[in-house]
């Protein structure tokens, strides 16, 4: 009995096991109480009744169908709620998925857009080159030409005295010299302004260059995020990602429209040579669309070394022509001045024997006026009436005045014989000295300046190449 009395009840079966978490009411009715109260703490002295066990757990079972019920309503929009989430999540992954594989193929699109400008500009560079390098090669070959026109008007300033005018040789190289002036300048300015769209198109490329080098980098970025899966082992958690700040894809669209844009009309138009080209043209009636004004950029410069060699080559061929006909009348002059010279000389020589002539011609007459004149002064001494007018006197008389007047005559025309002589010399001087200019003259202009002219660059050196 004594057992019985004072054997403690285990805890699983203390008051805490009656008590009822969700109220003192299971299905409308009270718990049940003891009927007996305990003696002492921890200890019963009492059972519960058969209807008490009863309702503990008939308590027991309706609370947990009521948990169980609770449970499988909770599952069931579990259920839902995570298909749903699972479906929204699919879709909106497709849907990004979808939208990145149509972000690949628009940068697909504007790198292959950039790629085809930065390989026209490339090409446009590399002839645009080309081009420059003809233009400075012609600049340079412009200056042995130069060089030649001002050696020849130097050299020419050389001539003698007479002749030291201002013929047509001269006036031609004058030209030719003014001529090669402008074609100097056209060139340096053609030059230049292929210089300044060689920088424009240089400056358009890098910057196609860069936006390409984005793009393709872009293009890596984002076929690397459309390869990604649910199953793809190198992706993580990047908390803040989705609040980045981003550029509008507007500006995207319109900064490599831009780029294009700038790039398509540095490929074909420079803004000197553009209206030039396209007003010319327009004037002969031909209209030039964006597509072929490099074409027509091409033809320009290939029109602008052709007409300056062209015009070169042309006064050149004037400037020859001046020499050859200069030439030729200082060759007609000098024989002309030799054969009168030759007249000059025979004319000196039988002026010469003439003088020689004449005073002998003088000297044969002392002679005869010697003994005419003595005979007179022998007979000047007859006696008295013997010294009379008879012929003889009056023969002697007339004797001596015919030899004196013959001598006169003959000094007066030895006179003139030595004035022509002395202007025969004066002629001759004259014309030798005038020979030697030609002579001079000529093999200035024949054998310094048209043996220097051969020098003369040809064709395909004027053009550049």
């Amino acid at each position: 009995m004594s057992a019985e009395l004072f054997a403690p009840e285990p805890q699983s079966h203390s008051a805490v096991s009656l008590e009822v978490p969700r109220g003192d009411f299971l299905g409308g009715k009270e718990i049940p109480q003891p009927l007996s109260g305990s003696a002492t703490a921890g200890y019963r002295t009492g059972k519960y009744t058969q209807p008490e066990w009863f309702s503990n757990y008939h308590s027991i079972l309706e609370q947990s169908g009521g948990d169980c019920l609770g449970a499988q309503s909770i599952q069931r929009v579990s259920k839902t709620k995570y298909q749903d989430a699972e479906a929204s999540v699919l879709q909106t992954q497709s849907h990004g998925t979808r939208l990145l594989g149509e972000r690949i193929q628009d940068i697909h699109y504007w790198r292959s857009e950039l790629q085809r400008h930065i390989e026209q500009l490339q090409v446009d560079i590399t002839s645009l080159l080309g081009l420059k390098t003809r233009l400075e090669k012609a600049l340079d070959a412009t200056e042995t030409p130069y060089a030649i026109a001002l050696d020849n008007l130097n050299c020419r300033t050389r001539r003698p005295g007479p002749d030291l005018v201002k013929d047509n040789v001269e006036e031609e190289l004058s030209k030719e010299v003014e001529l090669i002036r402008n074609v100097q300048a056209l060139l340096k300015q053609t030059t230049a302004q292929l210089v300044a769209q060689i920088k424009r198109n240089k400056k358009a490329k890098q910057m196609l260059e860069m936006d390409w080098s984005d793009k393709y980098q872009a293009y890596n970025l984002d076929d690397q995020c459309g390869r990604y899966s649910n199953m793809s082992p190198d992706t993580q958690h990047h908390p803040g990602t989705a609040t980045m700040q981003m550029r509008d894809c507007g500006l995207w669209t319109k900064f490599t429209q831009d780029n294009i844009s700038n790039a398509f009309q540095e490929e074909q138009s420079t803004n000197d040579l553009r209206s030039d080209v396209i007003q010319s043209n327009t004037n002969n009636g031909f209209s030039i669309t964006e597509s072929v004004f490099c074409v027509w950029l091409r033809m320009l410069v290939e029109r602008v070394l052709l007409d300056t060699t062209d015009d070169l080559r042309v006064q050149c061929s004037h400037v020859e022509q001046a020499f050859s006909q200069r030439c030729m009348e200082l060759t007609g002059a000098r024989s002309q001045l030799e054969m009168k010279l030759a007249t000059v000389l025979e004319q000196i020589g039988a002026q010469e024997r003439n003088i020689v002539a004449l005073q002998q011609a003088i000297h044969n007459k002392e002679g005869p006026l010697r003994i005419a004149e003595s005979r007179l002064y022998v007979r000047s001494h007859r006696p008295n009436m013997e010294l009379c007018m008879d012929d003889p006197q009056i023969s002697l008389e007339g004797e001596v005045r015919q030899i004196n007047a013959t001598v006169e005559s003959l000094q007066h025309q030895l006179s003139e014989a030595r004035r022509s002589l002395s202007l025969l010399e004066e002629s001759r001087m004259t014309l030798e000295k005038d020979l030697n200019c030609k002579t001079h003259s000529l093999f200035i202009d024949r054998e310094k300046c048209m043996i220097q002219r051969k020098q003369y660059p040809t064709v395909s050196t004027l053009s550049g190449y």
